[in-house]
């Protein structure tokens, strides 16, 4: 349950609250940067928050609630800017009244997942509690394959059969590609068919293939 200042509650039930949101980053390094959809710098838990334009902040917060186990945020970053130093990060958001930074609630607490710099703008995965829940612990039986095509599990390099792309079925990765060395699937597990399947009036029955 969020805890709430009894002061801001008064201040946005009286209309005087100025409400802006803050992220806060949190790298494993252990520094902190700060960030706000508010058009000049405050300072929110010791941290001093930038002004980042383009940033869709209010709109995560009804995306990352408390309960969500993924979201999404983009915006545009600097020159020099390196996604690898966030990877892992903590994060949290904010909603600050900006004409009393000191006056605040924290809407949500995750990590930074995935990081996508294209052309200066930034995509961020945004990781709640929840997202442990939807990890996979070890690995699921399954026909198909559970590898991303020319990923390390693949095998196949970055820049072989360019423009080509894989349907994950055995005969396709042997067929096409000659990997089945490296195919992550079990293309012989019997399908749904298998299981409703009844015994055959007639005919043969001696254990033999179907």
């Amino acid at each position: 349950m969020r805890e709430i200042p009894e002061e801001l509650v008064a201040r946005i039930e009286s209309g005087a609250a100025r409400l802006c949101h803050a992220w806060i980053v949190t790298r494993a390094d252990g520094g902190r940067l700060g960030f706000t959809d508010h058009d000049r710098a405050l300072e929110v838990d010791g941290v001093s928050c930038s002004p980042s334009e383009g940033w869709g902040v209010g709109a995560t917060e009804a995306e990352a609630g408390g309960a969500a186990a993924t979201a999404t945020a983009s915006g545009a970053v600097g020159e020099g800017f390196d996604p690898e130093m966030f990877d892992g990060a903590a994060v949290e958001l904010w909603r600050v009244d900006w004409s009393a930074p000191g006056l605040k609630v924290r809407l949500w607490v995750g990590a930074l997942g995935r990081l996508t710099l294209a052309d200066g703008v930034l995509t961020v995965e945004l990781e709640g509690p929840a997202s442990k829940l939807d990890r996979a612990v070890g690995r699921t039986y399954g026909r198909a394959c559970d590898a991303r095509f020319r990923d390390a599990r693949c095998g196949l390099g970055p820049d072989t059969f360019p423009g080509m792309s894989c349907d994950k079925r055995w005969r396709t990765c042997v067929d096409a590609f000659g990997n089945g060395a490296n195919f992550r699937g079990f293309p012989h597990v019997p399908g749904d068919d298998f299981i409703a399947a009844v015994p055959v009036e007639g005919g043969r029955h001696d254990g033999g293939r179907r």
